[in-house]
């Protein structure tokens, strides 16, 4: 449905009158490309570019301050969560903001629809030699050097002069964002003759076998995590997937059947597909990530609604379908209550107008009561994967402060570190005022450690922590262990799912935007603090975990039963 001021604007679009010459001046511009991108040669001019302007947003001030009105424990409006209307209030472009960008994009005889559900955002395809004109621009083809695809971007674009102040950015233009591929998971098949650590529903103490291997009865005893049975099925959980990584059912069957006995046989997930996204169930198809996320939501948020939300290769916002999913989400009237994303970026990948823009999306789910759980990164200090560096490498969207960001731990007695857990501070978002006495603490111990290698005044990741190593999956039938923030993240998720169940029975809301709470004396406490291990990288040793907040495990690991109370159940 087109928003009534995008309406408008097109009516009042003709009152700009017949093309004139403008001055043009040069929006946004990179230096160069990241290493993994190869300059193959000027883009064909027939060929055609899938454009999106994004407008600027009316009010993302007041959204923002919004956010934190309904999610700081303090706050008198805690819980109060916006609508969907009152959260496109703040985010949908002036009226004459449209109009201006709808005129410039008449006058030159392109026909753009709206592609977001505030009208903020607009696309249109149109080929290169037109795109080269419109916005002053030379766009060339790139092949991503690692998978042989190819993008056409430029490193340059310009605007007219008197749309500064209306257009925030046109994309793709200048993003390099590298093409998913999969995390790097060393999936260990047992042998046969390997028993299987055994199911515990009784027992609070930690199964003896938990040293070597994760399973759900592990994480039952050792974070105090239910057993019992969801009673809201209003109340969801949401998985993300992309790169055609697809959950398989008969494989989430064998995992239930033998570590969650207790749950029904056809206990399992919906599928919600997007971008030409399917979720097909030969075995061959199974994807180790999808499996991983589902049976450590499916397998832990007992009874929880799991909806798998597979994003295809037919998206083309330039970042992988990370727009369109958070879009889809925003347009649904009753989105997940819980969204768990095992994927992200390194942060320079991305111009910093995307990762604001992506960042205000999360602000306006998080505003309406999801809470937005991202994995960390699983290369230490060094990003999303372990590399060569010399500076640390923040993620996205780890360092958007309006997101949750899990880090790893491994060991039982007690969890320590996960050498891998991705931890750091954003050079692109300030540090949030909830987590400045965490962090100026952290950073007072810290010292001159380090020193240059990160920004001091960025905000610090992640916020919290949970078992990331020797995790327990079945992957085409055959039962092996992975490690990686990708367990982690889903394991949180679905403790938030368990205690939104609660909170719903009682009639209270949802959690929503879960970091002002952590960060509070009284979220913080019922977390376990985790002061041992470090995740070296770029040659050093990396960040090293201490009492209180650390930028390798945030604030801790979880206490069920801590936080339940500390929820107010």
């Amino acid at each position: 449905m087109l928003s009534s001021a995008f309406l408008v604007a097109c009516l009042v679009a003709a009152a700009y009158g017949t093309p004139l010459a403008r001055n043009m001046q040069v929006h946004e511009t990179r230096e160069s490309v990241p290493s993994t991108f190869q300059l193959v040669g000027p883009a064909p001019s027939d060929a055609v570019v899938d454009l999106r302007v994004a407008l600027v947003q009316n009010d993302i001030a007041g959204l923002q301050k919004a956010l934190l009105d309904v999610s700081d424990p303090a706050s008198p409006l805690k819980g109060q969560h916006l609508s969907k209307e009152e959260v496109e209030k703040f985010v949908a472009p002036k009226p004459e903001t449209v109009a201006a960008v709808t005129a410039w994009l008449k006058d030159n005889d392109i026909e753009a629809t709206q592609a977001s559900p505030a009208g903020d955002q607009l696309s249109f395809s149109i080929p290169v030699s037109k795109a080269n004109a419109l916005l002053d621009a030379e766009f060339s083809v790139f092949n991503h050097t690692p998978t042989g695809k190819t993008s056409i971007r430029t490193l340059a674009y310009s605007i007219p002069t008197d749309l500064k102040e209306h257009l925030d950015f046109v994309h793709p233009t200048t993003v390099f964002a590298q093409p998913f591929t999969g995390k790097v998971f060393n999936f260990v098949p047992h042998s046969a003759d390997k028993p299987k650590p055994l199911f515990n529903l009784t027992s609070d103490a930690v199964p003896a076998s938990c040293v070597n291997t994760i399973t759900p009865s592990c994480l039952q005893a050792l974070y105090g995590i239910p057993a019992a049975l969801a009673t809201q099925k209003s109340n969801t959980l949401g998985v993300s997937g992309f790169i055609e990584q697809f959950a398989n059912q008969q494989d989430l069957k064998t995992f239930i059947t033998n570590f969650r006995p207790d749950l029904a046989a056809g206990t399992t997930f919906t599928t919600q597909t997007l971008d030409g996204g399917q979720n097909p169930q030969q075995l061959a198809d199974a994807g180790i990530e999808a499996n991983l996320d589902t049976q450590y939501t499916v397998g832990i948020a007992s009874g929880v609604p799991t909806v798998f939300i597979s994003v295809g290769e037919r998206n083309r916002d330039g970042v992988n379908g990370f727009l369109d999913i958070i879009n889809t989400l925003l347009g649904e009237t009753n989105p997940p209550q819980v969204l768990s994303t095992s994927y992200g970026f390194n942060e320079p990948d991305l111009p910093t107008s995307i990762a604001n823009n992506l960042c205000n999306a999360y602000a306006q789910l998080g505003a309406r009561g999801t809470s937005i759980l991202f994995s960390s990164g699983d290369g230490g200090v060094s990003g999303s994967q372990s590399q060569s560096c010399t500076t640390f490498i923040p993620t996205f969207p780890s360092g958007c402060p309006f997101v949750t960001s899990v880090g790893a731990t491994t060991g039982i007695g007690p969890e320590t570190a996960a050498d891998f857990s991705g931890g750091g501070f954003s050079n692109v978002f300030a540090q949030p005022s909830f987590q400045s006495g965490a962090v100026t603490t952290f950073l007072n111990a810290l010292g001159n450690t380090n020193s240059g290698k990160f920004n001091r005044a960025g905000r610090g990741f992640p916020d919290i922590a949970a078992q990331g190593e020797n995790v327990e999956i079945v992957f085409q039938n055959q039962f092996g262990e992975v490690a990686g923030t990708s367990c982690s993240t889903p394991i949180f998720a679905s403790i938030i799912s368990l205690l939104n169940d609660e909170l719903a029975a009682q009639g209270k809301p949802p959690l929503g935007f879960l970091n002002p709470f952590f960060y509070s004396s009284q979220g913080a406490a019922a977390l376990t603090d985790v002061t041992s291990g470090s995740n070296p990288g770029c040659n050093t040793n990396g960040f090293t975990a201490r009492a209180g907040w650390d930028p390798v495990t945030g604030l801790g690991t979880p206490n069920f039963a801590k936080l339940r109370t500390a929820v107010g159940l």
